[in-house]
C-alpha cells in the first residue's frame, strides 16, 4: 500500500505539478509562450512533409499536375504557359517550407534551453535561500555533503534530467501527432502500421528496462553524495592526510563512489540510445517493401515515388522524435531520485521574515531568564541540558565552565536563538522568545565560537563579515581590529587590511584567526557578546589583553563566556558550572575557586 502511495506521488504527472508550484509567474507566462511556439513549430514540420508530395508529383509527372484543374487557373493567373514552367516555382515553396520548418525548429530549440536554465537558476537560488533560512536544529542534523550534492547536483538535474526533457516530450508528442496525421491523409494502413509497430517497440523495451533505470537512479542520488563527501573529507583534512600519509585510503574512498556513480550513468545512456539503430533499420525495411510491392503495380512506380517520398521523409523526421521521445523519458527515470531530493529541498518552509529587508532590533533593557529549561536534540536522544533555571542581568559579565558534553555551548545556543528549549521558557525582558521574533533578539548577538569560520576573502571582508563591501565603514574595521588585538599584525603584512586570508583563514594562524573573529564581533556593535572558548588559541598575555579590552566595554553590554582556563573569567560577575547538563557551581570567581 505505501508502495503504490510513494508511487503516487513520484509518477511523472506530480512530479511535475510539485516543480510547477516552485515556478515564478514570469517562468509560467514564459511557458505559455513556448507552447505556442511547440505548436507553430509542429505545424512548420508538417508542411515541410506536406511539401514533398506535389514536388515530387511536379519532378515525376509535371505534365500531369500542369493539367490539374484546380491548379490550372492559378498557372494561368502567374501567365505560366507549359508544364516545364511549374518546377522552379514549386521547387522554391519545397525550399522555403522546409526552411521554415527548420528555423521553428532551432527557435523551439534556443526557447526551451534558455527558459530551463533560467528556471535552474531559480530553483537553485532557492533551494540555497530555504536551506539557509532552516533552523539550527535542522541543520545539526544534516549532512552538509548531502546538501551541496543537493544544491549543486541535484538541482542541475531538475534542468537537465527534468525540464529539458519533459519539455522535448511534450514537443515530440506534438509532432508525432501532426507527422502521423499528415501520413494518414497519404497513406492510412502504412501509417497506422508503422506507429504502431515502432511504438510498441519502444513500450517493450521501457518495461524490460524499468527496473534498470530505477536502480541506477537511486544509485546516482546516493553515490552523488558519496563523491561530494569523499571530496569535503580529503580536502578538508589536507594537513593531517599529508602528515599520516593517507592519501591512498581517501582515494579509495573517492573510487568506491565515483565508480558506481559513472557506471549508473552509463547504464542509463546505454538504454537511452541503443532501440534507435533497431527502429532506424526497421523504418528502411518497411519503406523499402513498400516500394516493392507498389513496384509491381502498372505504372505503380511512378505513381508511388510521391508517396514513397513522402513516407521516406516522414519516418526520417518521425523516427528520431519518437527516439528523442524514449530517450528523454529514460533521462528522466534514470534521475527521478535525484530529482525527488531536489523537490524535498525545494519544499522548505521559509520563515515568515525571510524577506524582511532589516530586522527591527527587540528591546533588551532588563534581563535575560531561562526556566526550567531542558533539551534534547531528537525524542530518543538523552537530555542535554536539565531543568536549568538561570538569570542574567544586563550589563553583566557571566562565566560558563564545566567538562567536555556538560552542556556549556548548547546552552549558549538557546541563549543565541538557534536551538530552542525541549521544555522551560527563554525570556528576554519578561518576553518569551520564539520562532516570531527570535530574529529579532539575534539582532542584538554576536558570537565567537572556538573555531572561527573565515572566508577566503580580504581581512576586511571577514571583519565585516556579510557586509556588502562598498557598506563598510574602515574606522570601525581599524577600531575592532585595536581591541582584539590583531591590528599590529595586519598592518605588519604586505597588503595590510586587503591580505586575502585564504580557505578558511588558511594563511593565518590560530591565534590571528580567533581574534579576527573576536574583531568581527565587536564590529557588529551588539548588546551582548557571546565567546565560546574564543581565546583558547591565544597565549597567556594577548587573552589577557583582549579580556582586559573587552572588560572596558560600556556596562549596557553584556557578556556571556564559555572558556577553558578559570583564569580568563576572573572579571565575570557571576560563574556557573555545568555537569550534564545541571549546574553544580554558581557564585564569583573567587568564590568558584575557593570550593
Amino acid at each position: 500500500m505505501q508502495n503504490n502511495l510513494n508511487q503516487t506521488k513520484n509518477s511523472l504527472f506530480s512530479i511535475i505539478k510539485r516543480l510547477w508550484s516552485h515556478f515564478e509567474k514570469k517562468r509560467k507566462k514564459q511557458f505559455v509562450i513556448l507552447f505556442f511556439i511547440m505548436i507553430i513549430a509542429s505545424f512548420a514540420e508538417v508542411l515541410s512533409i506536406g511539401a514533398v508530395l506535389p514536388f515530387l508529383a511536379v519532378l515525376s509527372n509535371p505534365t500531369k499536375v500542369f493539367h490539374n484543374p484546380i491548379l490550372y487557373s492559378t498557372f494561368y493567373y502567374f501567365k505560366i504557359k507549359n508544364a516545364q514552367e511549374i518546377i522552379l516555382p514549386f521547387t522554391i515553396l519545397f525550399g522555403i517550407a522546409v526552411v521554415l520548418s527548420g528555423f521553428f525548429r532551432m527557435l523551439l530549440l534556443w526557447v526551451q534551453t534558455k527558459i530551463s536554465h533560467k528556471i535552474g537558476t531559480d530553483l537553485s537560488l532557492s533551494v540555497y535561500k530555504k536551506t539557509l533560512y532552516q533552523p539550527y536544529s535542522v541543520h545539526v542534523m544534516r549532512n552538509s555533503s548531502e546538501l551541496i550534492s543537493g544544491i549543486s547536483n541535484k538541482v542541475q538535474s531538475i534542468i537537465y534530467s527534468a525540464l529539458l526533457p519533459i519539455l522535448i516530450l511534450i514537443s515530440s508528442i506534438f509532432l508525432l501527432l501532426i507527422i502521423i496525421s499528415a501520413l494518414f491523409f497519404i497513406n492510412s494502413q502504412i501509417a497506422i502500421l508503422s506507429m504502431a509497430g515502432f511504438s510498441l517497440i519502444y513500450i517493450i523495451i521501457i518495461k524490460i528496462t524499468k527496473k534498470r533505470i530505477a536502480t541506477d537512479s537511486k544509485k546516482i542520488s546516493i553515490e552523488s553524495n558519496n563523491v561530494v563527501k569523499a571530496l569535503q573529507e580529503g580536502l578538508g583534512g589536507i594537513r593531517d592526510v599529508l602528515i599520516d600519509g593517507t592519501q591512498k585510503t581517501y582515494c579509495e574512498i573517492y573510487k568506491k563512489a565515483d565508480l558506481p556513480l559513472r557506471n549508473a550513468q552509463a547504464n542509463v545512456i546505454i538504454i537511452s540510445g541503443f532501440p534507435r539503430f533497431t527502429i532506424e533499420a526497421l523504418g528502411m525495411v518497411l519503406i523499402a517493401v513498400l516500394a516493392y510491392s507498389m513496384s509491381l503495380k502498372i505504372n505503380g512506380l511512378v505513381m508511388a515515388i510521391p508517396t514513397i517520398g513522402a513516407l521516406a521523409l516522414g519516418s526520417q523526421r518521425m523516427l528520431p522524435i519518437l527516439q528523442q521521445a524514449y530517450t528523454s523519458w529514460i533521462s528522466f527515470k534514470g534521475a527521478e531520485s535525484s530529482l525527488i531530493d531536489a523537490l524535498e529541498l525545494l519544499d522548505q518552509p521559509l520563515p515568515d521574515n525571510s524577506e524582511d529587508v532589516k530586522t527591527k532590533k527587540l528591546n533588551f533593557n532588563l534581563s535575560i531568564c531561562l526556566k526550567n529549561i531542558s533539551f534534547k536534540y531528537t525524542n530518543s536522544s538523552p537530555l542535554v541540558l536539565n531543568n536549568l533555571y538561570i538569570s542574567i542581568e544586563k550589563g553583566s559579565k557571566v562565566g560558563f565552565i564545566g567538562s567536555t558534553g556538560s552542556g556549556k555551548s548548547t546552552l549558549l545556543d538557546i541563549i543565541m536563538g538557534l536551538l530552542t528549549p525541549t521544555t522551560g521558557k527563554f525570556l528576554v525582558d519578561d518576553i518569551e522568545i520564539n520562532e516570531f521574533n527570535c530574529r529579532s533578539w539575534q539582532s542584538n548577538i554576536a558570537h565567537v565560537p572556538q573555531s572561527i569560520y573565515l572566508a577566503d576573502s580580504t581581512i576586511i571582508e571577514n571583519i565585516a563579515f556579510g557586509i556588502p563591501f562598498d557598506e563598510i565603514d574602515i574606522h570601525k574595521v581599524y577600531h575592532s581590529a585595536k581591541v582584539a588585538q590583531i591590528h599590529e599584525a595586519i598592518i605588519s603584512m604586505d597588503k595590510q587590511y586587503n591580505t586575502f586570508v585564504g580557505e578558511r583563514g588558511v594563511r593565518l594562524s590560530g591565534g590571528q584567526r580567533q581574534r579576527i573573529g573576536i574583531a568581527r564581533a565587536i564590529y557588529k556593535n551588539a548588546n551582548v557578546l557571546v565567546f565560546d572558548e574564543a581565546t583558547s588559541a591565544l597565549d597567556n598575555n594577548t587573552e589577557k589583553n583582549v579580556m582586559n579590552e573587552i572588560d572596558n566595554f560600556s556596562n549596557d553590554i553584556t557578556i556571556l563566556i564559555v572558556a577553558h582556563r578559570l583564569t580568563t573569567l576572573s572579571k565575570c560577575s557571576k560563574i556557573f558550572e555545568l555537569s550534564s547538563g545541571k549546574i553544580i557551581k554558581e557564585g564569583t570567581y573567587n568564590e568558584i575557586i575557593q570550593n
